[in-house]
């Protein structure tokens, strides 16, 4: 495969490329690098989560090959970011000369660097129970020095370094949106309204689940049993007692107070599940209801999930 060195422009008087060599809808290309247990992976997830095509453990030479494709006429990647350390082995003394090719190239890109204190870097390590990639076998204190060697040299290339000794993984995700994305991208929240019936087992992936089996069930009523709760007959017959606006008075004051905080800690998904019995009519136009009520919202994206919609009802 062909690599990028050649298309190495003529550099101004500047140092710097007078134009970019080649023409592209890629706009910005991150590198992401550091110490090991500091926050890479994390870091990596507020760019997937802005809609970035994301590699994790990339080797440095095979960089030079995706920033290719990326390049190539037809792709259509706009946003990239990789993860390139250590686990890399020998390759990694290559990541230098690849941050020299993207300079040369004239890309858009950005180097960030994370890094911690050392006895924060032992401490993570020992919670995780998991070995350095320098020292498999020893302390892990000699695999953290081995790495500031190889690492001190990237450290001074980078656009921003981030010491995370004492960060939250909220802290880091928040710093990385504040200097990278802009206003538009970052901070969006993807809100998912799901219904579910009970008696085809729990959901797996709620984050909050309520239940509102109290409400009258339309399954009893031959008239309303094939339809769902995307029907106005059903709706209204949920209605009827004054209970589901009860309901509503209690719930709409909770959203309103916890959607905000998920978005200001950082959260990039959010699945609430509403569960009946069935999951066919109640379940279904509360969940509904609640993403029409925050579908307006700048800061979310919403959207609505009806597991067992389809199943058929049972007899009576």
């Amino acid at each position: 495969m062909a690599v990028i060195r050649p298309l190495r422009p003529l550099r101004s008087a500047g140092g710097k490329p007078d134009r970019p060599v080649i023409e592209s809808r890629l706009q910005d290309f991150v590198v992401i690098t550091g110490f090991s247990g500091a926050g890479k992976s994390t870091a990596m997830n507020v760019f997937e989560d802005a809609g970035y095509f994301c590699v994790d453990n990339l080797p440095p030479e095979m960089i030079r090959s995706l920033v290719e494709l990326f390049v190539h006429k037809g792709s259509k990647v706009e946003r990239a970011a990789v993860v390139s350390d250590v686990r890399g082995g020998v390759y990694f003394e290559a990541l230098r000369a690849v941050v020299d090719d993207l300079d040369a190239l004239g890309l858009s890109h950005h180097v960030v660097f994370l890094e911690a204190a050392e006895q924060a870097l032992v401490t993570r390590y020992k919670e995780t129970r998991r070995r350095h990639p320098l020292a498999p076998e020893g302390s892990v204190a000699a695999g953290v020095a081995a790495e500031r060697a190889l690492l001190e040299p990237l450290r001074s290339r980078a656009d921003l370094v981030i010491d995370t000794t004492g960060m939250s993984a909220a802290m880091l995700r928040s710093k990385i949106a504040d200097e990278f994305l802009p206003r538009n991208r970052g901070g969006r929240l993807a809100l998912t309204f799901m219904s579910f019936g009970f008696k085809h087992g729990p959901p797996r992936e709620e984050d909050l689940a309520f239940d509102v089996r109290f409400l009258e069930n339309p399954h009893y009523v031959p008239e309303l049993r094939e339809l769902t709760g995307l029907d106005e007959a059903v709706i209204d017959y949920i209605a009827s007692d004054g209970r589901l606006d009860q309901f509503y008075d209690r719930m709409h004051p909770l959203l309103d107070f916890l959607l905000p905080q998920y978005v200001a800690e950082g959260k990039a998904h959010l699945v609430i599940a509403v569960g009946c019995t069935g999951g066919r009519h109640r379940s279904v136009a509360i969940a509904e209801h609640l993403a029409e009520r925050y579908r307006d919202h700048d800061d979310l994206d919403v959207a609505t999930a009806h597991r067992d919609i389809d199943k058929p009802p049972r007899s009576a």
